[in-house]
C-alpha cells in the first residue's frame, strides 16, 4: 500500500495554495515530517489529502485507488486528520470522547472490545489517568492527547498530524513522536506529521519533505533534506547539518544578519 499525488492544485478564490504538487509514493510503515515556514501549505495540503476541501484538479491515489471515488465516510475511515487544535463542545469525558470516535467509523453497538481499545490507546498515550475527566477540564496539551487517542483508535491506513507536538512539553514531545513512529511501523500505517521543530524530524522521521509556496522543493531522507542550503533559503536563516555524540542528526540555525533587524 502507498499513498501518492500528482500534480494536484487548490485555490481559494484567486489565491493559489498548492500549485501542481507532486508527492511519490509513501510506503506503508513510513513515518514523513513535513517541513516549511508559515503558510507554506502544509495545512491545505491535508485537508486536500482528507478530502475536506475541494481541489481544482490533480489526484490523491491510495494503492493506486483515487480517493475522490470514495464516499467521504469510506475516506474518513482510511484517512484519519489531526489538525492544529481540537475544540468540542460536547460534555463527555475523555473515554467516552475516544470511544465516541471509534463508534463513529465502525457502528454504534459497543463491544467489550470497542472499551479494550480505548483503554489500550490511552494507556499507549499516557493518558489513562484522564479517562473519566471532563474534556472541557484538560489543559491545551492534554486535549491534543486526547485528539490523538481518538484517531488511533479507529485504526486508519493514512495518518495526518498538523502540528502534533505544538501544545506539548518537551517530555510529551517525545513521548508521542516515539508512540507515533512505533505505531507507524507496527500497524502499517503511512503517518505524516507537519513539524516547525526540524530536529525532531530528524530524531524521528524516515523521511523529509519540504513544503514552501505550494511546491514541494525536495524530498528524501533526513540526512540529504537537512544538509541542503535549499533548507535553510526556505526558512530565511543559515543552517548546518551536524552529528550529536551519539551520532544523531540536528540542525544549527542562525539568523541571518541581513534579518536581524526585523527580528
Amino acid at each position: 500500500m502507498s499513498l501518492s499525488v500528482a500534480n494536484l492544485r487548490v485555490s481559494y478564490g484567486s489565491n493559489q495554495v498548492l500549485d501542481g504538487l507532486c508527492l511519490d509514493s509513501l510506503n506503508k510503515g513510513s513515518f514523513t515530517g513535513l517541513l516549511g515556514p508559515n503558510a507554506a501549505g502544509k495545512s491545505t495540503l491535508f485537508k486536500a489529502l482528507a478530502g475536506l476541501i475541494k481541489i481544482d484538479a490533480g489526484e490523491v491515489l491510495l494503492a493506486g485507488k483515487d480517493l475522490r471515488s470514495l464516499s467521504r465516510l469510506q475516506r474518513a475511515r482510511k484517512i484519519a486528520y489531526l489538525p492544529q487544535s481540537f475544540h468540542t463542545n460536547l460534555a463527555l469525558s475523555v473515554f467516552e470522547s475516544v470511544l465516541l470516535s471509534l463508534k463513529q467509523q465502525s457502528g454504534w453497538r459497543v463491544k467489550p472490545q470497542d472499551l479494550q481499545g480505548v483503554a489500550e490507546i490511552l494507556q499507549l498515550l499516557g493518558i489513562e489517568q484522564l479517562a473519566n475527566k471532563d474534556i472541557c477540564e484538560l489543559s491545551g496539551g492534554q486535549k491534543q492527547l486526547v485528539a490523538m487517542a481518538r484517531i488511533l483508535v479507529v485504526k486508519p491506513e493514512v495518518v495526518l498530524l498538523d502540528e502534533p507536538t505544538s501544545a506539548l512539553d518537551l517530555h510529551h514531545q517525545l513521548a508521542i513522536l516515539t508512540v507515533v513512529k512505533q505505531l507507524s511501523k507496527d500497524r502499517g500505517l503511512i503517518t505524516i506529521a507537519a513539524l516547525h521543530d526540524v530536529n525532531l524530524a530528524a530524531k524521528f522521521c524516515d523521511h523529509l519533505v519540504l513544503l514552501n509556496k505550494g511546491v514541494i522543493q525536495v524530498a528524501g531522507e533526513p540526512g540529504k533534506v537537512l544538509s541542503l542550503p535549499l533548507l535553510g533559503e526556505t526558512y530565511k536563516v543559515a543552517t548546518s547539518l551536524e552529528t550529536s555524540r551519539q551520532g544523531k542528526l540536528y540542525v544549527d540555525a542562525q539568523l541571518l544578519e541581513s534579518h536581524l533587524a526585523t527580528a
